[in-house]
């Protein structure tokens, strides 16, 4: 197994419920530790709620969140030593350089397209039409499915009675 995708798996023991990594690159994420800069080496996950960073460390990992609402920016270049990417999230200024794995193109496509974008709150269920809901009871109650002690018992509930 490729330490790419290592780390995604590692990466994926840390999403919310119902998250889903769409695409990684791996590379060398510079930060600042303790107010020196330094330079560690992961996977930058583009989820479809967030960007995450993982890096496993001797004893334990480095995990960092980005949600797409924080992004305000986000560039990619190539050079000789390779793609990087550069985003502003909530003042912060990340970078990821010398990326040699991962699907480079769709990992910039997804970042691009989502760069400010808030969560989409999940749909509610429309709450069900109490008429339609008492004709269905009726032709179940035509049918003989619905006896007629049951069937008033659900119109009166339905009618709020």
């Amino acid at each position: 197994m490729a330490k790419i995708d290592q780390l995604v798996a590692q990466a994926q023991e840390h999403l919310e419920p119902g998250e889903v990594i769409e695409a990684a690159v791996f590379g060398a994420y510079e930060t600042k530790l303790m107010g020196s800069k330094t330079v560690r080496n992961g996977v930058l996950c583009a989820t479809d709620r967030r960007l995450l960073f993982y890096a496993k460390k001797m004893f334990g990992h480095d995990l960092e969140s980005f949600p797409y609402g924080n992004i305000s920016s986000f560039e990619s270049s190539k050079s000789f030593t390779g793609h990087s990417f550069r985003f502003a999230a909530s003042g912060n200024d990340v970078s990821l350089k010398w990326i040699n794995a991962g699907d480079i193109q769709k990992f910039a496509e997804l970042a691009r397209a989502r760069v400010g974008q808030r969560p989409v709150a999940p749909a509610q269920a429309a709450s069900p039409d109490p008429m339609a809901q008492l004709a269905q009871l009726a032709e179940l109650h035509r049918a003989g499915v619905v006896t007629d002690e049951e069937f008033a018992a659900k119109k009166a509930q339905l009618l709020g009675l």
